[in-house]
């Protein structure tokens, strides 16, 4: 019981998480493609606040409300969505959609999920480029920015009630992940599998798996990869195979993404300024869904439409393949001691990396006495009183407004 409260989100997202009967908790009836999609395509749509809230959203209302998944599935679930390459909150989506409804599932909830963020970005990219304006973007971010962090430390506070609790193993592990990640301002991959792997020593010694339960990386996921380093140098094809290299070898949440897009889409190819650059980072983080759908934005201001498009579909088929292949696997051998004991260490890891990287982004944007102000405010209301998340986040894109205009 004590997970439970650790992990329930108060704050009520309009159109989310409605409030469920009993007896949908105790009968896990099959669930239709339909409601699967209904779900994610409201999440998609109106989920603020990065990927940690995003994840403590679907552990809200999938575990919590509805019962769809149990404890079990969703811990699962986030420690592969954080162990494997890709967007935690997207990967996190296709694998409960996957775990539900088999393939169909997954692409459901993937669609479903990306959608509604891919249409609004696309539509902000547009006005953009049409109005070629910075200076709204820029007021908006200056206060929702702080509330966004507020948003992020809260999730990864209540992550750390499941993942790490009073387990001062899990504490090491977790205050080593955090520091390496904020030093090095990048989330470190190798980081999460040496925390598997002390997980396995530590709690399951005697029991060492069989080469079977070790071979996790199929034989056929080489060619998905060379075909990314492969393509014509076309800038659609130029777009896509960077993106779907951005996806395919950039571990954890979103956020770790955004170092790796600056030196591609900057400095590499020479695509956007660093201004632009910024306002597209901005854009992943004020809009609902995954912050790596700034891709999207990116995307757009290269080549338009199809440049959107294109890039959307590389950054997001790589967590796509990912729990399609690996899901099985997983699934198959999810109750075994050393599987277990890799989970906890891997999800004691990716509440490092999420700590770490939120005062990463925090250097950045907690910039001046008034941003300050704002993040400990937006803080305090989310840990104190019950509040929607867009809500927050309009009141603070409206006090950013006001107090860059007086600044």
């Amino acid at each position: 019981m004590g997970v439970r409260a650790a992990l329930l989100w108060r704050d009520r997202l309009p159109g989310i998480g409605l409030s469920e009967s009993s007896s949908a908790r105790t009968e896990r009836r099959e669930l239709t493609l339909r409601e699967l999609g209904g779900y994610f395509l409201r999440l998609g749509a109106l989920g603020f606040g990065g990927p940690i809230a995003l994840a403590g959203y679907m552990q809200r209302d999938l575990v919590e409300r509805r019962g769809w998944v149990t404890q079990d599935e969703y811990l699962q679930g986030l420690a592969a969505a954080q162990t494997l390459p890709g967007p935690l909150a997207a990967q996190l989506a296709m694998w409960l959609g996957y775990l539900r409804r088999g393939f169909w599932g997954a692409t459901v909830a993937a669609f479903a999920f990306i959608l509604p963020p891919f249409l609004i970005v696309t539509l902000v990219a547009a006005l953009y480029v049409a109005f070629s304006g910075t200076t709204a973007i820029q007021a908006l971010f200056y206060g929702i920015g702080p509330a966004v962090i507020a948003l992020i430390a809260r999730g990864a506070w209540k992550l750390l009630g499941v993942s790490v609790r009073s387990d001062r193993r899990l504490w090491a592990i977790f205050a080593v992940v955090a520091v390496v990640t904020f030093v090095v301002r990048s989330e470190v991959a190798v980081l999460f599998i040496l925390a598997g792997v002390v997980g396995v020593l530590l709690y399951a010694p005697p029991r060492w798996p069989s080469p079977r339960t070790l071979v996790l990386l199929p034989p056929n996921i080489g060619p998905f990869i060379a075909a990314a380093g492969s393509a014509d140098p076309n800038t659609l094809l130029a777009l896509g195979a960077f993106f779907f290299k951005a996806g395919a070898f950039t571990f954890g949440s979103g956020l770790a993404i955004v170092p790796f897009l600056q030196q591609g889409v900057v400095h590499d190819y020479g695509w956007l300024t660093e201004r632009e650059f910024l306002d597209a980072v901005a854009m992943g983080m004020i809009t609902p869904g995954p912050v790596v759908i700034t891709a999207v934005f990116v995307g757009y201001l290269v080549s338009g439409f199809a440049g959107a498009i294109i890039a959307g579909l590389g950054v997001f088929l790589p967590a796509f393949l990912m729990v399609v292949l690996f899901a099985p696997t997983i699934t198959r051998y999810r109750k075994h001691p050393a599987v277990q004991g890799f989970t906890k260490g891997a999800t004691a890891a990716a509440a490092g990396a999420i700590m770490g990287a939120a005062a990463v982004i925090a250097t950045q944007v907690l910039v001046d006495v008034p941003t300050l102000v704002i993040f400990v405010l937006a803080f305090a209301i989310l840990w104190r009183w019950r509040i929607s998340e867009p809500l927050l986040v309009a009141a603070a894109g409206a006090v950013g407004l006001v107090l860059f205009a007086l600044r």
